[in-house]
């Protein structure tokens, strides 16, 4: 996931550390004291839409599909506050970060435009024309002399 100066997201880029910004703050929630006195919610900021690491192409992609998660300048925040100890929450947001990129930047599949077969055109017929020729029989009874 990381290497020592870089956040690897896809195994052609990586966003090195320094255009990510940690900041710590206390977090809510059980703990007892330690809630009072320790910084231990990590908090992420990544500027998606001026980050030099992101191809293009990536970018673009990215910034279409966060688009509901960024702030009007183009930033992704994040924040964990899952654990009770600063390290393990900046790991915990750092991994979220990866995997939110990784999913934004991956291309969509190409769909190879496909049509139905002629035995399957013939299939569909003729189950119509039997399904009517059931439905029209459903009809009232014609009543005879």
């Amino acid at each position: 996931m990381a290497n020592g100066d870089a956040l690897q997201i896809t195994p052609r880029i990586a966003v090195p550390f320094r255009e990510i910004e940690l900041r710590y703050a206390r977090a809510g929630g059980p703990g007892g004291q330690n809630v009072n006195k320790v910084a231990s919610k990590a908090v992420l900021r990544f500027d998606v839409r001026s980050s030099p690491s992101l191809p293009e192409s990536a970018r673009l992609r990215a910034l279409s599909r966060l688009a509901p998660r960024l702030t009007r300048s183009g930033m992704l925040v994040l924040s964990s506050d899952a654990h009770r100890d600063q390290s393990r929450n900046r790991a915990a947001v750092l991994a979220r970060l990866c995997a939110i990129l990784a999913a934004a930047i991956k291309p969509p599949k190409y769909r190879r435009p496909t049509a139905p077969t002629a035995s399957a055109r013939e299939r569909r017929l003729t189950e119509k024309h039997l399904r009517s020729r059931r439905k029209r029989q459903r009809g009232r009874a014609a009543l005879e002399d």
